[in-house]
């Protein structure tokens, strides 16, 4: 008879364990990476598989004593710092399974001194998803096969600074930070640890085989909220919670809404985005339209925003123009400036009406007090032919926000 093993006693152990070394920032960080080891061993199971990210803005953070502790848990590791597309595809469809890559310094890789790997950000964000891969050719001279490569495996990750985006939305994030003081973790060392680890490894993957089909066909309940790419990260893991049974599916679910919550405050907005949203919140307030000479005069004015150095010179015309083109007015026409009269001639601007459709769709909701409320001084420009006023009229509104022309109608 086959001893049942109790998964929730088991994945106790696997956070213990990680406890030991490492020191995470939240409690659901211990959660999430308990999970992810456990899901390494059920990823045949899934539509997808998060990627987990271990950033820090500093060395010494425990980033790669993670990866460690990770690589001593999960199935077939592959721990590198450095690696081509190609060779990462023939690992993935190598007979001898899936593995488990762990990327420590990914920085290097995509850092902004780094310049960008395209080929290896189509294999991390392909290989997401079980229908992911790369079409290649293979073979020699002219005799050559158009032939698909599969790239579905789990990927942990570790690095100074951030991701690209497109990365990140894949991710389950784990933001690092140095330990204080009075943290203590136990020191680390690999000849004594590497078998307490791989016996925990052999549990999780009894355990996964035991609950296999269970897994396969689970659709694991959502937190209220938690739609689309954030739903497919989590899937995996709130599903392993599910079965694992105990205390991890009410703490799964905890962790999950938790975590996108950080990683939606912590992530840096597109600069598409922080232009929308600056201009909205910033900019406008409640104006009907603008020139651009006086919207670029606003951004310029925000200390706490990039618009005064973009690649190394200051957002103008054409930039703002570039920015903005790459979205659509409610017409569904893109974004362009239009010349509108003024006593004091024809300058070129932007409507808000144009900007509210991107504004809707792209931008976080305003916190608090609307931007329209709190600059309730300013006033609309209503009339045909709106007068943009002097840099010199230019008057502080509120102190959070820029302080736009006033338009007199």
């Amino acid at each position: 008879m086959t001893d049942t093993i109790d998964g929730a006693a088991l994945l106790n152990e696997v956070e213990a364990f990680h406890r030991r070394f490492n020191v995470f920032p939240t409690e659901a960080a211990y959660v999430a990476v308990a999970l992810w080891d456990a899901h390494a061993h059920l990823i045949d199971c899934f539509e997808t598989t998060p990627r987990i990210a271990f950033l820090s803005p500093e060395p010494g953070s425990g980033k790669s004593r993670a990866l460690e502790i990770v690589e001593l848990l999960t199935p077939r590791p592959v721990a590198t710092v450095s690696a081509s597309a190609n060779a990462l595809y023939r690992l993935v469809d190598s007979a001898e399974g899936l593995p488990t890559v762990l990327f420590d310094e990914v920085d290097t890789i995509f850092g902004p001194k780094a310049g960008a790997d395209e080929a290896l950000r189509g294999f991390l964000n392909a290989g997401y998803r079980r229908i992911g891969g790369a079409l290649r050719c293979v073979g020699e001279g002219s005799n050559q096969n158009a032939q698909v490569f599969n790239s579905y495996c789990a990927v942990a990750m570790a690095g100074l600074g951030s991701l690209p985006d497109t990365v990140l939305t894949r991710s389950v994030i784990v933001r690092m930070r140095k330990r204080a003081p009075n943290e203590k973790v136990e020191p680390y060392r690999q000849r004594v640890h590497e078998k307490q680890g791989h016996a925990l490894r052999d549990r999780l993957a009894k355990w996964a085989d035991s609950v296999r089909d269970r897994v396969a066909g689970a659709w694991p309940e959502m937190p209220e909220g938690v739609t689309d790419r954030p739903a497919d990260v989590w899937e995996p893991l709130l599903a392993v919670a599910d079965a694992v049974g105990g205390h991890w599916p009410n703490r799964a679910r905890t962790a999950c809404l938790e975590l996108i919550s950080a990683a939606h405050d912590n992530d840096e907005a597109s600069l598409g985005v922080r232009l929308l949203t600056d201009l909205r919140d910033r900019v406008f307030c409640g104006i009907d339209r603008m020139p651009t000479a006086a919207i670029i005069e606003c951004l310029l004015r925000m200390d706490d925003a990039p618009w005064g150095d973009l690649d190394d010179k200051p957002i103008n015309a054409r930039s703002l123009a570039r920015l903005l083109g790459q979205y659509v007015t409610p017409a569904n026409n893109p974004i362009k400036p239009r010349t509108f009269r003024t006593p004091s001639g024809t300058p070129k601007g932007y409507y808000a009406e144009d900007l509210t459709d991107a504004w809707t769709r792209y931008c976080p909701p305003p916190g608090g007090e609307s931007a329209t409320s709190a600059t309730s001084a300013t006033p609309q420009v209503t009339g045909v032919e709106p007068v943009a006023a002097s840099p010199a009229s230019i008057r502080n509104t509120t102190p959070e926000t820029a302080t736009p022309p006033s338009l007199v109608g």
